[in-house]
Order: structure tokens, then sequence, then C-alpha cells
């Protein structure tokens, strides 16, 4: 398209209309790691956001300082929402929130999984949400329960070995 059809306030504004980042409709139940890991990335954008802010003229700015204001908005949504859970204090005859589980697949595969919130996960660090699938099939079971984990390659049976 050519330049004389777009209006100098558009070319300005490009960019700095980012679409909200979407808010689970899940509780946000959260680990006491999982709380001070939201309190962090909100603390730090609210660094970035006041270095950012004087030089909003800038075009590359702007669009950074916008990116920054929704991930704000986004964890300062997910603190206000959050619901703690201290794991320490529960029971450890079944898989509950933030329970470290250990399971063994088919293969007799050894596997350490925790159950944590949404925002908290990282499958690569065997953290797992809550609402995930193998959470869901773990959750309320005990030492010896066989589960199945509904997965898009095909189901697999874990035996649950113990709970931490």
């Amino acid at each position: 398209m050519s330049r004389g059809f777009v209006k100098e306030d558009d070319l300005e504004h490009a960019g700095t209309d980012l679409p909200e980042r979407p808010l689970s409709e899940h509780p946000n139940y959260v680990t006491p790691l999982g709380l001070q890991q939201l309190e962090q990335e909100t603390s730090r954008l609210e660094k970035l956001r006041a270095q950012l802010a004087p030089q909003k003229e800038d075009p590359q700015v702007q669009q950074q300082l916008a990116m920054a204001e929704r991930d704000l908005r986004y964890f300062q949504a997910r603190l206000e929402q959050a619901i703690l859970v201290e794991p320490g204090g529960q029971d450890k005859d079944k898989v509950l929130f933030g329970a470290t589980v250990q399971v063994e697949d088919e293969e007799g595969n050894p596997h350490i999984f925790m159950i944590v919130g949404e925002d908290e996960a990282d499958i690569a660090a065997g953290k797992v949400s809550w609402i995930s699938p193998l959470a869901k099939a773990l959750l309320g079971h005990k030492v010896g329960d066989t589960v199945i984990w509904h997965r898009p390659v095909g189901n697999m049976n874990l035996e649950i070995t113990g709970i931490g």
C-alpha cells in the first residue's frame, strides 16, 4: 500500500495496540515458589516500564513499553487471583497440588513430576500445571495406583511409586 493512503498518526501508533494476554478461567493456585516468581516478574516489569517511560517518544520504545505494560497487567491480575497452597502441610498419602510425584511408565522408566500452578509450569523442569492431562490423571491417587495419562500420541499407563 502506498504511503499516500496512510495517516502519519497511524504510523506512529503502529504496533502499540497489542492484544491482552488471556487470563485462565481456572482458579490460580500457586506454590510458594510460584507466588515468588509472579512477584519477581511483576517487579521486573514495573522497573522496565519506569526505565522506558522517559523515552516513550521513540517508536521502538513505544512498542517495548506497550509490551511491558500489557505483561504487567497480566501478572498483576494473576497476583490478585493467586491462591497460595502450602504443600508442606498436606497429606502425603495421595497426590495433591504441590506434590512431587514419582512414577514409572509402561517400560519401567522412572519419572518425577511436581504439580504446580499454570504460570509455574515448566515441563523441562518436571513441573506440570494442575490442569494438564498428566496432573489430572495423577491427582487424588495413591502410591501403588496405576493411572492412565491421556496424551495426543496415545494413552500411557503410569504407576505411582512415590509422593513427596
